[in-house]
């Protein structure tokens, strides 16, 4: 299995990338091609004294910015480490591509590179989130701003398959966000998609109300990606607050202090269940082919737990699975009706 890795697009520079390539080529049966600036990824690697073979280095003179616009990727930047990153999957020198780059321009560029399935009008980034009962899964969390109703029912489709994978659950519970539990309730994009999705042999339980995301009540929130983007970075900054203000209350006092011995196993382990890290990052579902974005802030430990997804989601053939049932949602009535292989 072989992987482009965007080294140049993180906001720490190369070292957490290559560093996050060393330990995936540890863990995983991967082999990794780092895509940036060639004399600076050697001169990392060299100092880091790694002499892998698994891992090589492809030149790419331009990098992406994360404050640039994301269409000069393709208008002025095709030499930029995203673009030809993503070359290598449509050329087919790589399986999966991972970035930790402009968000925007890693879309652009495996919208136009690898097309989308057929069937999939928009794509979705699938964000995971912890719940009292485990996992869930979010989509779109920015990608496609503006949705149809068929898009959301399509997003609804592959965060199915994707859970599958992910989660091992033969039938996912299906739930559409929206600001009351009623099918009446939401826009009338929301409406609609409500009565498709629930005409649909996914396993649908409704609607979801933002107080429910993560109680464990759906293992698949659809909704598009405007509110699915607000959504997470309300909830990552919430948990970085309540970190804070946790710590800060347990230090007012020496008693706090003490205590900090009882809470110190529980505290880690709330850590890890909320850590973007743990899960590395998040596939853009619905183009053809595995690409994988990752937080611009990434580790060391998100870059190679990252990689390890996309090896995942490769070897999984999730892409096959997702062509199949948007092709048999696609013989069906636009009222639904499909069975998606369930």
């Amino acid at each position: 299995m072989r992987i482009a890795v965007d080294a140049m697009g993180g906001d720490h520079g190369v070292a957490p990338v290559v560093g996050g390539a060393i330990q995936a080529l540890k863990e995983f049966d991967v082999e990794l091609i780092l895509v940036g600036q060639e004399d600076r990824l050697r001169a990392e690697l060299e100092r880091v004294q790694c002499t892998d073979p698994r891992l090589t280095v492809h030149h790419a003179s331009q990098t992406m910015g994360m404050h640039e616009s994301p269409a000069h990727v393709a208008r002025k930047k095709r030499n930029s480490s995203i673009w030809v990153a993503t070359s290598l999957v449509k050329t087919g020198k790589a399986q999966a591509v991972v970035s930790a780059g402009n968000t925007g321009a890693t879309m652009v560029s495996a919208f136009f590179l690898l097309g989308t399935i057929k069937g999939v009008e928009r794509p979705a980034i699938a964000a995971t989130l912890p719940t009292l009962r485990g996992t869930a899964i979010l989509l779109d969390v920015g990608a496609t701003v503006d949705c149809s109703a068929r898009q959301l029912y399509q997003f609804a489709i592959m965060g199915h398959e994707y859970a599958r994978h992910l989660l091992n659950l033969q039938s996912p519970r299906v739930g559409l966000l929206s600001i009351g539990e009623e099918a009446t309730k939401g826009n009338e994009v929301t409406k609609e998609a409500f009565h498709l999705i629930k005409a649909s042999a996914l396993n649908f339980m409704g609607n979801v109300e933002g107080r429910d995301v993560y109680s464990g009540t759906a293992d698949v929130i659809v909704c598009d990606g405007f509110l699915g983007n607000v959504s997470l970075k309300i909830s990552e900054g919430l948990v970085e607050t309540m970190k804070k203000i946790l710590m800060s209350e347990v230090m007012r006092s020496a008693l706090g202090r003490v205590s900090l011995v009882v809470l110190a196993g529980p505290l880690m382990r709330l850590k890890r269940r909320t850590d973007y890290a743990e899960f590395g990052g998040a596939p853009l579902l619905g183009v053809n082919g595995i690409c994988m974005i990752c937080h611009g802030r990434s580790s060391t430990k998100a870059i190679k737990n990252a990689i390890g997804r996309a090896e995942a989601l490769a070897k999984g053939r999730l892409i096959d699975l997702i062509q199949r049932d948007i092709a048999e949602s696609l013989t069906q009535p636009a009222a639904g009706g499909a069975s998606h292989g369930l």
